[in-house]
């Protein structure tokens, strides 16, 4: 798992321990992960939307772990589909994954990387495997968040951010116990590179067993954990969680709390959890597919726009690939052996 980590955690600043009048969130829920096949058919855990817990709240849409142990030839991706009126943020911890669209876009995300891909108007793109990764099997561990724009940026070119994994910003519990990857938003006064239009905090925390971290959270925000692997408890009230389920906390307060189990059992010896919450935009939301806007009037709008053509079109010698050559890590196949002919 080569998420980006530091060779000294305590060498790391700090996040400041929550101060005498500073209020915890409270746990308001644990849900269940659904776990189904996205895209040409890779398996994904999803805890929202699921029939137990259909809406996790404004300003997020859905929330998918990507992770599997490949075979060869086992590898799959997302074809080419058309996206319209949010973003969808990519994190990979393992693996890679080749993003192509219709606008000659896209770019590699490999283990530690994030690609924050602003659709706003409307483009078609794929999500796909390298072709390393196909032929010769593999672990990949990623999730896709899709978090909605506000109307006044719906209509937004669409554009990405490839953020690299060193350039997250790296910080420390208070007691060394765990290693905060600050991706998007501001914890503790320590800012991730992430860019929004929709004011949100993603993080990525590895506990070691038995630690436990208080991590300041902007009040305005809400607030969720979600186990990626790993099982430990959430709040200060030690609310016991288990890997793929996700907490929610309640709203108003100054930090959440997260720890782990004695015993973890993931190849990286921590707990890993993904914490994340957002600013509501408070606007009507119209949902079908891959396209989210204000109105059903904009989303029939979309679905004739991708039909006629108007999101672009997928380019020549692209259509039904299963994999994407990796520029910077090209597969050769080894060379065959056996007897020689006689």
């Amino acid at each position: 798992m080569p998420a980006v980590t530091a060779p000294d955690i305590l060498a790391l600043p700090r996040l400041d321990a929550p101060g005498l009048e500073s209020r915890p969130r409270a746990v308001a829920n644990v849900a269940g992960s659904q776990h189904t096949l996205e895209g040409g058919g890779f398996p994904v855990r999803r805890p929202f939307p699921t029939p137990e817990l259909p809406d996790a709240g404004d300003p997020f849409l859905l929330l998918d772990h990507m992770v599997a142990a490949y075979e060869p030839h086992e590898a799959k991706g997302a074809p080419w589909h058309p996206h319209r009126g949010f973003e969808t943020v990519t994190y990979l911890m393992d693996g890679t994954f080749v993003h192509t669209d219709s606008q000659g876009g896209g770019g590699v995300i490999r283990g530690g990387d994030t690609q924050w891909m602003t659709a706003g108007s409307g483009l078609l793109h794929d999500e796909l495997p390298s072709e390393k990764l196909v032929m010769t099997g593999g672990v990949f561990d990623g999730v896709q968040l899709w978090v909605n724009l506000p109307k006044r940026a719906k209509w937004s070119p669409p554009g990405y951010q490839d953020i690299k994994g060193p350039g997250l910003k790296l910080v420390a519990s208070t007691d060394g116990g765990a290693l905060v990857r600050v991706i998007a938003g501001t914890v503790g006064g320590h800012d991730g590179p992430g860019r929004t239009y929709t004011p949100i905090t993603l993080v990525h925390a590895s506990l070691s067993p038995g630690a436990e971290a208080r991590i300041p959270w902007p009040r305005t925000h809400s607030a969720m954990a979600f186990s990626l692997h790993g099982d430990g408890c959430a709040g200060d009230e030690r609310r016991p969680f288990k890997e793929s389920q996700l907490v929610q906390f309640t709203p108003g307060g100054d930090y959440v709390t997260v720890g782990a189990g004695p015993e973890q059992h993931h190849t990286t010896g921590a707990m890993e959890v993904l914490l994340l919450g957002g600013e509501p935009i408070n606007e009507p939301v119209a949902r079908y597919g891959p396209f989210v806007m204000n109105t059903r009037a904009e989303i029939m709008q979309a679905v004739e726009d991708f039909q006629a053509g108007r999101m672009g079109q997928i380019p020549a010698g692209r259509e039904g690939r299963a994999f994407a050559p990796d520029p910077e890590e090209p597969w050769e196949p080894e060379a065959a052996g056996g007897c020689e002919q006689l």
